[in-house]
C-alpha cells in the first residue's frame, strides 16, 4: 500500500538493501555516521530520517528484479524479528522520531506511525490487553466480587444478551482481521485465489506462526523500552530443513515465550477452576478461547515448525542434549551453549546496564505475582473461610520452610557430595521424612483436601518466580 503512495506522501524511509546515497547531500549535511550502534541499531532506516529531516527524499527505483536469500527456518525468523524489535524499540525513544513527528502534518505522522514504530506499539498493546483483561478476571473472582455481581437482581436475564454480545464479537473481529488480505487478493488475482490462498493459509497454520511471532515482537520490543540494550543478531540463513535441539529452542524462547504462556496458563486454569460466571456455558468459550489459542502456539509452535522434532530418536538426543547442558558448570569463558548458568547469566545481561528507574519499574511490574497467593490461600478448604491475616502468614511460613529445606538440600551437596555421599543421601532422606511428615500430620490433623494440594501449587509457584524476578532485579541495585 504505502508502496504506491510514498509519492505524495513521503513516509518511505527505507526499501531494503542495496542503499545508494548521494554522498555530497549527505556530507554537507551532518554525514552518514552513527553515534551508536545500540540506538542506531537499524542504521538504514536512520539514513532515512536524516534525509527526511534535512529535507530529502527516499525513492525507489527498480533496475533489476532477482531473488534473495530470506530467513525462511523458525529461529532465523526470530533472531530477525528479535533485531527488527529492538531496533523499533530504540526507534521509539529516539529523537529523530520526536522531531519527525512534530514537523510532519497530520496524515503523513499517522502514515509513519503505522509503517514504523506504531506496528510494534500496537502488537504490544495487543499483548497487554491479555494480561489486563485475565488479571481483572482474576481479581474479580478471588476478592468475591463477581459472585456479589452475579447475585444481583439486576443482572439476573443479562445472560442471553451477553451470549449475543460474544459471539457477534468473536466473528466480528475474525472478519475484521480476514477481510483486508482477501480484498487486496481478490483485486489482483481474483476472490476465487483469494480464497484457495486464504484456505492453503490455514492448512500451513499460518495462524500459529503468525500469532507466535507476536510474542517476539512484543518480547523484545518491551523490553527495549524498558532497559534499552538492543544488539545485532546474526541469523545466519543456513540450511533450512535443520532440525533444532529442543535445548537451542528453550535458549531462544524461553524468556520470550514459555514463560508468558505458562503464566496465561495459570491465569486461565485458576480462572476456569473459581470463576462462576461462565461455567458450564458456551460462553466461557467465545471469551476465552482465542487466549487459550495464544497459550497453545507460544508453548508448541517451537516444536511444531521444527523438522523431525517428534521423531523418537531426536527426542532421545534433544533429552540428552538438554540434560548435558543443564548439568554443566558455569565458568570463565563458557558460551551460553555450553552451560545453564552461562546462559542465565547472559539473558539477564540487560538487568546490569538498566537505570535505577526501569530497574523499579520491572520489581513494580513483577508484583502481579503476588495476587495468586494472596487471593488462592483464602479458598482454601482448610482454612474454613477464616479472612484474618494470619492464613496469609501462614502461608508465607510454608513457602520458607520449602525454600529453606532446598537450601540445605544443595549447601549438603555441595559440601558433602565428593567426599562424604553417605552422609549427603542421609541428610536428604531426614529432609524428606521431615516433609512427610508435616504433610502426615496437616492432611490428618487439619482437615487438608487434596485439591488445596493442587491450588497450593497453583499460588506458590508464581510466588516463587516472583522471589526470583526480585533477586534479578535488586542484584544490580545493591552493587550499586
Amino acid at each position: 500500500c504505502f508502496h504506491n503512495i510514498h509519492i505524495p506522501r513521503r513516509v518511505r524511509f527505507h526499501y531494503g538493501h542495496p542503499d545508494v546515497f548521494d554522498r555530497i547531500f549527505h556530507i554537507t549535511r551532518g554525514g552518514i555516521s552513527k553515534a551508536s550502534k545500540v540506538i542506531n541499531l537499524s542504521e538504514d532506516i536512520f539514513a532515512g530520517f536524516n534525509s527526511t529531516l534535512r529535507q530529502g527524499n527516499v525513492t525507489h527505483h527498480e533496475y533489476i528484479q532477482l531473488g534473495k536469500g530470506r530467513d525462511v527456518g523458525m529461529n532465523q525468523i526470530s533472531n530477525f524479528e528479535a533485531k527488527v524489535a529492538n531496533g523499533n524499540g530504540e526507534q521509539t525513544l529516539c529523537r529523530d522520531v520526536h522531531r519527525l513527528g512534530h514537523r510532519f502534518d497530520f496524515y503523513r505522522m499517522l502514515s509513519m506511525y503505522f509503517t514504523t514504530v506504531g506496528f510494534y506499539f500496537n502488537s504490544m498493546v495487543a499483548v497487554l490487553t491479555v494480561y489486563v483483561f485475565l488479571y481483572g478476571r482474576l481479581y474479580l473472582v478471588l476478592s468475591g466480587l463477581e459472585k456479589s455481581i452475579l447475585q444481583d437482581p439486576r443482572i439476573k436475564n443479562i445472560k442471553p444478551f451477553a451470549n449475543a454480545l460474544a459471539t457477534q464479537s468473536v466473528f466480528q473481529l475474525g472478519t475484521l482481521l480476514i477481510l483486508p488480505m482477501i480484498m487486496e487478493v481478490g483485486l489482483e488475482k481474483g476472490f476465487g485465489k483469494a480464497l484457495a490462498e486464504f484456505i492453503i493459509m490455514q492448512l500451513q497454520l499460518a495462524p500459529m506462526f503468525f500469532t507466535f511471532h507476536l510474542g517476539t515482537k512484543t518480547h523484545y520490543y518491551g523490553r527495549t523500552i524498558l532497559h534499552g540494550g538492543a544488539k545485532y543478531r546474526g541469523t545466519g540463513r543456513g540450511f533450512v530443513v535443520r532440525h533444532a535441539k529442543f535445548a537451542e529452542n528453550y535458549r531462544m524462547y524461553s524468556r520470550s515465550h514459555f514463560v508468558k504462556a505458562l503464566e496465561l496458563l495459570i491465569l486461565l486454569v485458576v480462572y476456569l477452576a473459581y470463576g462462576s460466571s461462565y461455567r458450564s456455558s458456551s460462553l466461557y468459550v467465545y471469551v476465552t478461547i482465542s487466549m487459550w489459542f495464544l497459550v497453545f502456539c507460544w508453548l508448541f509452535a517451537p516444536f511444531i515448525f521444527n523438522p523431525s522434532c517428534f521423531e523418537w530418536h531426536k527426542m532421545v538426543d534433544d533429552w540428552t542434549d538438554w540434560w548435558k547442558w543443564m548439568n554443566n558448570r558455569g565458568g570463565i569463558g563458557l558460551a551460553p551453549e555450553q552451560s545453564w548458568e552461562a546462559w542465565w547469566v547472559s539473558e539477564h545481561e540487560h538487568l546490569k546496564n538498566g537505570t535505577v528507574r526501569s530497574l523499579l519499574l520491572e520489581l513494580v511490574l513483577s508484583l502481579r505475582l503476588l495476587i495468586y497467593q494472596y487471593g488462592i490461600v483464602y479458598h482454601l478448604h482448610i482454612v474454613h473461610e477464616n479472612k484474618s491475616f494470619m492464613i496469609y502468614a501462614l502461608s508465607w511460613l510454608v513457602i520458607g520452610i520449602v525454600l529453606v529445606s532446598l537450601k540445605v538440600v544443595s549447601l549438603g551437596r555441595e559440601k558433602f557430595v565428593t567426599k562424604f555421599q553417605l552422609v549427603f543421601r542421609i541428610l536428604k532422606g531426614i529432609v524428606f521424612l521431615v516433609l512427610i511428615g508435616l504433610m502426615v500430620v496437616i492432611f490428618v490433623g487439619f482437615d487438608l483436601a487434596v485439591s488445596d494440594v493442587g491450588a497450593s501449587v497453583l499460588a506458590f509457584i508464581p510466588t516463587g518466580w516472583f522471589i526470583l524476578l526480585m533477586a534479578q532485579v535488586c542484584g544490580p541495585l545493591f552493587r550499586r
